[in-house]
């Protein structure tokens, strides 16, 4: 499990040294309709003859990479940071301390 803090001491490329940046998960944003690729699909796909594009069914990866997006606090620019792949993401969980009795 990867467990981000909210808030982080990074550099940013506009200030040009370290800044505090907040921590957010990007999240895809919903497709266009009039993105140049969804005219042409659909204009392909109107009229008879079934579905002309492959659709893609075989999943081979079961994790996708987490991206973070970090806002300056001072500049309000955002950059984008792409961790490794992981089952479960946390952010701004509580932090583990070691030697510490489990509690049920």
């Amino acid at each position: 499990m990867v467990n981000i803090p909210k808030t982080m001491r990074t550099i940013c490329p506009h200030c040009q040294k370290h800044t505090l940046h907040k921590v957010s998960q990007y999240k895809k944003s919903a497709e266009r309709s009039l993105a140049e690729g969804r005219r042409r699909y659909d204009k392909k796909q109107r009229g008879y003859g079934g579905q002309t594009r492959p659709i893609f069914k075989k999943r081979a990866k079961t994790t996708k990479k987490v991206t973070l997006k970090l806002e300056c606090v001072k500049c309000k620019r955002k950059l984008m940071r792409v961790l490794k792949r992981c089952k479960h993401f946390e952010l701004g969980g509580e932090k583990k301390t070691k030697g510490q009795a489990l509690v049920y």
